[in-house]
């Protein structure tokens, strides 16, 4: 693998991505809305370029690098948080989007095109997750998700590129968005707030951003055709535990307010990856702790 192209880059899991790259010595080509808020986030560097291509875009992108490129990498989707995630137009979109991003793999030269799927695809599915674990998607982004898995398979297995699509659970990392639980537990907690919680004895499986970056990295050379994985750390603990462990990072001996919030209605209990076959295809492992990834994201906050 010489060179990638990365749609979506400038979330966690992207920028880590880049960074993995660029440690293997590979080529990036970084596709990017132009008005894009986050573009100062991409890593600088010689092997990193960018071209900038909003998803509504793709359809018309055309190769004018001179160079082909091995593997696509697609992570761009609109509408993830909020409302957004049951607009049905929005997410029929993003469909068509990952369509026209097989497409423009095409013309890129790329052999393999990489798809982030994500647990939502699995409804309100519990317990330890696999490929082939019943899917039922009861919002928009779940549906257009494992539409966009099925039909991305066919039209990369007609255009002569192979497909792997990875359905991502809880990764956490430098570049987060603001607004996931481990982004607003810390944010509070350096505000010395004692934030309340559930009792906390869901059971849930939070992977590293490096360590996901490093398992798509390593799809990208050892991954099978057609296959679906999933990506987690595979080793679940109560959300209460991962709580105490950010306390214990970023405010010390702040109280915690565990039992403070009652469950919410369809509340999931126990979400995790099984990551055997990841394992198997490609030799990846997990090796970062939930506590060492907290240090990482604070060191990156300084």
């Amino acid at each position: 693998m010489q060179r990638v192209i990365i749609t979506g880059a400038t979330g966690a899991v992207g920028i880590a991505l880049i960074r993995e790259m660029i440690s293997q010595k590979v080529e990036v080509l970084v596709l990017i809305h132009q008005s894009s808020r986050r573009i100062a986030n991409i890593p600088k560097d010689s092997l990193v370029s960018m071209q900038y291509c909003g998803l509504d875009e793709l359809a018309r992108l055309q190769n004018d690098t001179g160079k082909i490129y091995d593997v696509f990498y697609h992570f761009a989707w609109e509408g993830t948080t909020g409302e957004a995630r049951n607009d049905m137009y929005l997410q029929n979109r993003n469909v068509r989007y990952a369509l026209d991003a097989v497409g423009a793999a095409k013309r890129f030269g790329c052999t393999l095109f990489i798809g982030a799927g994500s647990q939502a695809e699995y409804g309100h599915a519990e317990g330890i997750l696999t490929a082939e674990t019943p899917v039922y998607p009861t919002i928009g982004y779940g549906i257009g998700k494992l539409a966009a898995g099925i039909m991305t398979r066919q039209y990369a297995h007609q255009s002569g590129i192979k497909h792997i699509w990875v359905r991502i659970l809880s990764v956490y990392g430098p570049y987060d968005w603001n607004g996931s639980i481990t982004m607003t537990t810390i944010s509070k907690f350096h505000a010395g707030e004692i934030p309340q919680f559930t009792r906390g004895e869901q059971l849930w499986d939070f992977l590293y951003s490096g360590d996901a970056a490093r398992a798509f990295r390593l799809l990208g050379t050892s991954g099978i055709d057609g296959k679906t994985y999933v990506l987690g750390n595979g080793a679940a603990r109560p959300l209460a535990t991962y709580i105490r462990d950010l306390r214990d990072a970023v405010a010390p001996g702040l109280p915690l307010r565990l039992g403070a919030l009652p469950y919410p209605p369809g509340q999931m209990m126990h979400l995790e990856a099984d990551i055997s076959q990841l394992i198997e295809d490609t030799g990846w492992m997990p090796e970062t702790s939930y506590i060492d990834g907290i240090r990482k994201i604070l060191e990156g906050m300084k």
